[in-house]
């Protein structure tokens, strides 16, 4: 095991990998800076160019980006007070604050160096993983793995946060449509409808980029707007080290809570550093100045929020179940290498497993180097509006999503699982459940089958790792049924610290006609798919007609809880951001019509612009899209200069052009093409 860690050590020293490394780092600073997009844009983004990379250099490339995002989104949240990321509102409470005095160094200092201590020491968590999970991960059979998968998908939707009800729906549609394309028992295809294309079920990319990215361009495109406030860094880097040296005990323990958070499924990094920041709070004898400006409200979060993605990297390469989205498209990405996370990758691929430990801490330290030289500069694209960033966002991520299967299908199945994941957005809908049950769809049904082959009846059930994974399923629906009795009897008490939480005003359209149509939506595809699955064979229908059974009965309940508050309520919250839209300038003086808000009016204008960049790329291919749809949208929609909108449009054409023989990328090519 040593001489794998020091081989996968060595191994580093290729130039290759190392530029790899360094080429995912300062992505994933700049990624972290931009709001919505986080770890699970940052992967998005770089994951198709990993196709056609070796795995070494593909995984250098994603876990450069996913150690430092965290260590980036601090910037605009202590000077700006407006966070890169949910998890970075956190500290914004204490760093804005601070910056506020006059010593935004001070703070940023605390932040850097609590997340690259944040960062190392999730990655020694994940080297002691691997020794003392092997034996464990070793002795599992069919019926453990069968289990875990279930486990994943039940977890990520129990302990997402907002509605029980909604997160198991979404993970039990996730599984759903990670039924597309042949059946892995009996080689059937399934909800094919004919389709040739749908025969191969569908792409990881195109799912996981419209699901998240798009759905994010198109929530935040309205966004004309860059922040104005002036940048002011003061003076306190030396104050910022000798404060962090006296915090050490609270650094190591936000690092351990980030871990906890990340091994559990759907917890994630925003969870991760309120329970840091709670148990901040918790010990302190002095509680009177969080909030205003204390170090303590700063050091436990940002530790918290680096070692949450390293844990999260444990049950995905140790158990193969993802305890995040990033993590989620990470084992698509290694899925697709032909490297099964497990018991097999210990055993075949341990070199790999310290690759990513090394990358991960060599990450953290050079993200943290890199924020202290450059943060000024980091600063600034956090006063470019995101309508201008939205057009090129777009382009690449298309162009992603066409690598790994050359196909426009996908992309046209991007779309609309783009408009789909802005609706689950928007109405409060945890979209990470539907992601983890896509991933996670054939394993459960293979382990499944061949549990069934090997026991009789329900004897694998008696076996002692599966009834330890029970307990762990079934304790936390307990507990989140007490937590709701509790919640039934004391609605009229104080809360205590409940009332820092942030506010959810990532779901403006919760509890208006746009969640009753989303539930809806969940019944009807529910009740398609077992219609639809009772033509299949009895081995190739029995697990989607049982995940479509339980999908009916949970969106069922949620539709009736819809349909009753429409009753009683009568009023729905449509357009209750009317008025702030127009104060902030979004969207000029257009008026929204009665039923519409402006954000799902805008978001409709969005994914109409990108389906008619689709249709030039499919006539004319892709560059002359490109040269007609970016200088259209940044006129038009993101109301840019023409003289930005020409320079935009060059640079990126010019980019776009060079990539096919500087990376192994092909752009799609139009119907116009293929006649020339």
């Amino acid at each position: 095991m040593l001489d794998s860690a020091m081989a996968a050590l060595a191994s580093l020293a290729d130039p290759s990998l190392l530029i790899m490394l360094l080429i995912g780092t300062v992505a994933g600073l700049i990624m972290g800076l931009i709001p919505g997009l986080g770890g699970t844009g940052a992967v998005a983004i770089l994951l198709p160019i990993t196709f056609g990379m070796e795995p070494p250099q593909a995984l250098a490339l994603l876990i450069g980006a996913l150690a430092v995002v965290h260590t980036s989104d601090t910037v605009s949240a202590v000077l700006l007070g407006a966070p890169g990321s949910a998890s970075a509102s956190v500290t914004m409470l204490d760093g804005y604050s601070m910056a506020k005095k006059g010593q935004a160094a001070r703070a940023l200092t605390l932040a850097f160096l609590s997340s690259m201590a944040g960062g190392i020491i999730g990655a020694v968590g994940l080297t002691l993983a691997i020794p003392l999970a092997r034996p464990l991960v070793l002795s599992f059979a069919s019926p453990e793995l069968f289990m875990l998968t279930v486990l994943g998908v039940s977890l990520a939707a129990v302990l997402s946060r907002g509605n029980i009800i909604k997160g198991v729906s979404a993970g039990l549609l996730g599984l759903i449509l990670g039924m597309v394309g042949t059946s892995p028992t009996t080689a059937e295809e399934r909800f094919t409808f004919g389709s040739l294309f749908l025969g191969d079920g569908l792409s990881l990319v195109a799912v996981a980029l419209g699901i998240f990215g798009l759905a994010e361009i198109a929530s935040r495109a309205s966004q004309r707007r860059g922040q104005k406030q002036t940048i002011s860094l003061g003076g306190g880097w030396g104050q910022g080290i000798r404060e962090w040296l006296t915090h050490w005990t609270q650094v190591i323990r936000g690092a351990l809570i980030g871990i906890w958070a990340g091994v559990l499924p759907g917890v994630g990094a925003t969870a991760g550093t309120w329970m840091a920041y709670g148990q901040a709070v918790a010990t302190a004898k002095d509680k009177r100045q969080f909030g205003k400006g204390d170090p303590r409200g700063i050091v436990g979060p940002e530790s918290a929020n680096n070692s949450v993605e390293a844990g999260d990297l444990i049950p995905t390469l140790l158990f193969g179940i993802p305890g995040g989205v990033p993590s989620a498209m990470l084992l698509g990405m290694l899925l697709t290498y032909g490297i099964q996370p497990g018991p097999s990758i210990i055993t075949e691929h341990l070199d790999l497993m310290y690759l990513i430990v090394w990358s991960f801490a060599i990450a953290s330290i050079l993200g943290a180097l890199l924020c202290f030289l450059s943060v000024k500069q980091l600063a600034k694209l956090t006063k470019v509006p995101f309508a201008v960033l939205a057009a090129g966002l777009v382009a690449i991520m298309l162009l992603g999503s066409f690598q790994e299967g050359g196909q426009l299908g996908d992309l046209w199945i991007m779309i609309v699982l783009g408009a789909f994941g802005w609706l689950l957005k928007s109405t409060g809908f945890p979209r990470a459940p539907f992601l983890i049950g896509f991933v996670l769809a054939i394993p459960l049904e293979r382990y499944y089958f061949l549990t069934d082959s090997l026991y009789e009846g329900f004897d694998w059930m008696a076996r002692p790792g599966v009834m330890v994974f029970l307990a762990i399923l079934i304790l936390p629906m307990i507990w989140a049924f007490i937590k709701f009795i509790r919640a039934r009897r004391h609605t009229n008490l104080d809360d205590g610290h409940r009332d820092e939480q942030p506010e959810d005003d990532e779901a403006p359209l919760k509890n208006s006609t746009w969640s009753l149509t989303a539930s809806s939506i969940f019944f009807v595809a529910f009740a398609a798919a077992l219609i639809s699955s009772a033509s299949f064979s009895p081995e190739a229908r029995l697990v989607p007609q049982l995940v479509s059974t339980g999908g009916l009965i949970f969106s069922g309940i949620l539709l009736f809880i819809e349909i009753r508050r429409r009753l009683h309520d009568g009023t729905p919250k449509a357009d209750e951001t009317l008025a702030e839209k127009a104060e902030e300038g979004i969207l000029g003086t257009q008026t929204a019509k009665a039923g519409w808000t402006l954000d799902a009016k805008f978001a409709l204008k969005t994914f109409l612009w990108m389906t008619g960049f689709l249709a030039l790329t499919a006539a004319f291919g892709y560059l002359i899209a490109v040269t007609i749809f970016i200088p259209a949208f940044l006129l038009i929609v993101a109301r840019a200069r023409l003289k930005v909108a020409i320079i935009y449009t060059g640079v990126l054409y010019i980019v776009l052009l060079a990539l096919p023989s500087l990376l192994p990328i092909d752009l799609p090519q139009g119907w116009l093409n293929t006649l020339v």
